[in-house]
């Protein structure tokens, strides 16, 4: 089994800003800016709050196509991946999905990503606080890189080669014409249950915690501490020159995708952060 770090969310040029650790330890990863027909103000946080809600205390505007734009409650956004299962309503045929487009999926066909394998998403977040009930960032927190969740593989659908789609996957953002038309648009359909484990689903998120934390401690977010046991491992859009003096390692400015060659190491790695994490 391969493990795949995917990076996802808010980024710089996306958002602007990171997405979120919740005062109770949620992790809200916040899909980037897209006319993809689905709206912040849908995406339901809980009972009385949505994403826009919860973005508009954070701060008012959203940065996409180098600028910065109001945040309305008609703006639109990528849900990709879509594993929170409580934040639309779903048919009870949903399962968890992912989409992948372009050069990215190509690298994924290149690295010969598979049923089984198992996708670990990752992004931008800080730590968030109440202040006079309103929700901020808290200022003395650092920028990191967490993994917010996982997803293993069950079915892999190259769309142009389909004849017939579910009727519950019509409402995936990579079933809209203008990914749809392009050659490499997939969708990849997580599993029921977990290979290793039937008691747990085949995609989830997690739970802020320290296990999560990729970003080394006092070193900007893009500099990771990583066990000794992925240094002479093959890891897709790095080499040995990502390994640092300094005792980090050095992940990629560019790249959705990175690819860990199979390890037993780090696939039990990977199992107990799922095991140990899962909300």
């Amino acid at each position: 089994m391969k493990v795949i770090l995917s990076r996802k969310g808010f980024d710089s040029g996306y958002g602007g800003y990171p997405s979120l650790i919740l005062p109770d330890c949620k992790l809200i990863s916040l899909p980037i800016p897209s006319k993809d027909s689905t709206r912040y103000s849908d995406l339901k946080l809980n009972k009385q709050q949505t994403y826009f809600d919860l973005m508009k205390e954070i701060k008012p505007a959203i940065k996409y196509n180098k600028q910065w734009h109001e945040l309305t409650k008609d703006t639109e956004c990528h849900l990709d991946p879509d594993i929170y299962t409580s934040v639309l309503e779903r048919s009870k045929e949903w399962k968890a999905c992912f989409g992948q487009v372009g050069g990215s999926q190509t690298h994924l066909m290149n690295q010969n990503v598979k049923e089984g394998d198992l996708f670990l998403f990752f992004g931008w977040f800080k730590q968030t606080r109440l202040k006079d009930k309103t929700l901020c960032f808290d200022k003395l927190a650092h920028d990191l890189h967490v993994i917010f969740g996982y997803f293993q593989i069950g079915e892999i659908i190259h769309t142009n080669q389909q004849t017939q789609i579910s009727k519950w996957l019509k409402s995936h953002p990579h079933m809209l014409e203008k990914y749809n038309n392009k050659k490499q648009n997939t969708i990849y359909i997580a599993r029921n249950t977990l290979t290793w484990n039937d008691k747990l689903p085949g995609a989830g998120t997690f739970k802020f915690n320290q296990d999560l934390v990729l970003t080394k401690k006092g070193f900007s977010r893009s500099r990771w501490k990583l066990s000794d046991f992925f240094e002479n491992v093959n890891i897709s859009h790095h080499s040995k020159k990502s390994w640092k003096h300094e005792g980090y390692f050095q992940s990629a400015g560019i790249g959705q995708e990175f690819v860990i060659e199979d390890n037993v190491l780090i696939e039990n790695w990977a199992k107990n952060l799922i095991k140990n994490n899962t909300v």
